[in-house]
C-alpha cells in the first residue's frame, strides 16, 4: 500500500523488493500481482554474499538476534537498500499508524535518510492496508491467512514468543527443525519466557534454573526442542477492516 501511494504521488517511484530465500513461496505469486495492480516493473535485489538466505548469515556471522536486532535483517534488507539507493533518493518506508514509534525510531538513528511514510501520512494501519489490498482483488500474503501477524520468513527470529514458534512448527515442521538445528549448532536460543510466568507454571524448572535475584536471570530462554508441552500455537493473524481513513486513501488512486 505505501508503493501504491508513493507512485500516485509520483508515478515515476522506482519499486525494489529484497529477496529472502526463506520467505513463504506465495510470495512470488503476490510479487507478480501487486506489479500489474501497480503498472510498473519490481526490481528484485538480493545479497548474494550469503545466497539470500539467513541461514547463512546465520553461519557465517555466528549470530541470530541480540537487543541490536536480527543479523539477517541488517544484511539481507538493510545494506541491500543501501547498496541501490542513491544518495538523494527519497526512500518510502511502510510503517504505518501502528508503528509509528519504530518510524521515530529508525529517523533518530539515520539522520542522513530522506524518509517518506505515506501510510502514517493518511492515518492507516494495518488493517486498513490489508482490506485496500483485498479490495483491489489481490489475496494478502499466505502468511497472513495461516495465523501470522507478519508476512516475514517461516520461521523469524525477531520472535521470541513460544507461541509463535508452535505456530512455524505447526505449518513448517521443517523451518522449526533446522531453527533449532542451528540453535545447538551455535549454542544459542531464540525463545524467552519471563521467570515469573517460569515460576508460576513450570515451578520444577524454575527451580532447577535457581533464583532469579541470585543468578540474575530474568528469563529461561529454551530452545525450540525444550519448549514445554503445553505451549500451543497462537493464530496473531491481524483482522482485515476498512477504516474512513482507508476510503478515502483508496480514492487517491482508484
Amino acid at each position: 500500500m505505501a508503493t501504491k501511494l508513493a507512485i500516485a504521488d509520483d508515478p515515476d517511484t522506482i519499486v525494489a523488493y529484497c529477496e529472502v530465500m526463506e520467505e513463504h513461496e506465495d510470495n512470488r505469486r503476490f510479487l507478480i500481482e501487486c506489479q500489474e495492480w501497480f503498472g510498473k516493473e519490481i526490481t528484485v535485489l538480493g545479497n548474494d554474499k550469503y545466497g539470500r538466505s539467513i541461514y547463512n548469515v546465520f553461519e557465517k556471522t555466528r549470530y541470530l538476534a541480540g537487543p541490536g536486532g536480527a543479523r539477517c535483517t541488517g544484511e539481507l534488507k538493510k545494506r541491500v537498500r543501501e547498496e541501490f539507493a542513491q544518495p538523494n533518493d527519497l526512500n518510502v518506508f511502510g510503517y504505518t499508524m501502528d508503528e509509528v514509534n519504530r518510524l521515530d525510531r529508525f529517523i533518530d538513528a539515520n539522520n542522513d535518510v530522506a524518509i517518506k511514510a505515506p501510510l502514517i501520512d493518511r492515518g492507516l494501519n494495518k488493517q486498513d492496508c490489508l482490506a485496500m489490498i483485498h479490495r483491489a482483488g489481490i489475496d494478502i500474503p499466505k502468511m497472513y491467512m495461516l495465523g501470522f501477524n507478519n508476512n516475514n520468513c517461516m520461521g523469524c527470529v525477531k520472535s521470541t514468543s513460544p507461541a509463535y514458534w508452535r505456530l512455524v512448527e505447526l505449518h513448517f515442521p521443517h523451518m522449526f527443525e533446522k531453527m533449532n538445528a542451528m540453535e545447538k549448532h551455535l549454542g544459542r536460543s531464540v525463545c524467552k519466557i519471563d521467570m515469573r510466568t517460569v515460576a508460576n507454571r513450570y515451578p520444577d524448572k524454575y527451580k532447577d534454573l535457581g533464583s532469579p535475584e541470585l543468578v540474575g536471570n530474568k528469563y529461561w530462554r529454551p530452545q525450540l526442542d525444550e519448549l514445554p508441552d503445553d505451549i500451543i500455537a497462537k493464530d496473531d493473524s491481524p483482522d482485515i477492516e476498512c477504516g474512513i481513513y482507508c476510503h478515502m486513501a483508496a480514492g487517491e488512486y482508484e
